[in-house]
């Protein structure tokens, strides 16, 4: 009877909700405590019921402890891992974040375990895979947790241009300088850290803009672009720095795109006179 009236209850509020809330993300929050109300409630007044068929209370505990210390081990420590997630609150609905090799965002939080909607594996660029995965609240004791969401509104992304050397970097790193400045517009906004978590994290700001950093490969000179992105706008930023690249780089001639090749080279002929060991260089 119980059970029942509980259950009757529960579909009852859960109808009132809907009525009265319209924002999705409130009204299933609502119909989620809702739940965990009706569950505690029961809980209360079945155990009233079957403390009456014990001689006491501390001799019902004493039965019921070693079992549950050992079967039940990994329940208690999946309710453990949600007492952590609500009071310290590592992720709440709606981050993107990767814990135990899954990374996704946070679609729903539950007692034993919390889902993730998938993204990576098999697709490039942190975008959806379409899958739902289920990682239980214990995970959170014996796993790192990165939240890609948390502290600010961005993440950084790098792009590495490899250009020939014969090619012109200077105009090179100057015109990628210039789509990042372009791209990027407002950078030191995207890159500060939020206020409503302004006093939870002590983050050091360092270099909040867009640069083009240079260094030297076996096939050319690197120009690495790191510049910061928007989580979830990962993909679609890499692609149009990548497409203004190609359109700037294509109106000089003299900036290559280098690759892989094969060369035979004449130091005679092509190296500098001082490297000449003909003419009497070291």
């Amino acid at each position: 009877m119980v059970i029942a009236g509980l259950w009757v209850a529960r579909r009852i509020t859960g109808r009132a909700l809907a009525r009265r809330v319209e924002e999705p993300r409130s009204l299933f929050l609502w119909q989620r405590m809702a739940t965990y109300l009706a569950v505690l409630a029961g809980l209360v007044f079945l155990a009233r019921v079957w403390f009456r068929s014990f001689s006491g209370l501390a001799t019902f505990l004493g039965l019921a402890s070693a079992g549950i210390a050992i079967a039940l081990r990994e329940i208690i420590a999946n309710i453990a891992g949600w007492f952590y997630i609500i009071l310290r609150r590592p992720f709440v609905l709606g981050d993107r974040i990767e814990l135990a090799g899954v990374r996704g965002d946070v679609v729903d939080i539950r007692v034993l375990g919390f889902s993730l909607m998938e993204v990576g594996k098999w697709v490039a660029a942190d975008q959806s895979t379409g899958r739902i995965v289920h990682v239980p609240n214990g995970k959170v004791f014996s796993e790192h947790i990165a939240n890609y969401t948390s502290g600010t509104n961005h993440i950084w992304e790098e792009v590495p241009v490899l250009i020939t050397f014969e090619s012109d970097w200077r105009k090179a790193k100057g015109l990628m300088e210039g789509i990042m400045a372009e791209i990027v517009e407002d950078a030191s906004e995207l890159t500060s850290v939020r206020s409503d978590e302004a006093g939870r994290y002590l983050i050091y700001q360092g270099v909040s803009t867009p640069i083009v950093y240079t260094s030297v490969q076996s096939s050319g000179v690197l120009l690495t672009a790191r510049f910061p992105v928007q989580p979830r706008q990962r993909r679609g930023s890499v692609q149009n720095v990548w497409e203004t690249i190609l359109d700037a780089f294509s109106e000089h001639d003299d900036i290559d795109f280098a690759y892989p090749t094969t060369r035979f080279y004449d130091n005679a002929g092509e190296g500098k006179p001082g490297a000449n060991p003909s003419a009497g260089g070291n």
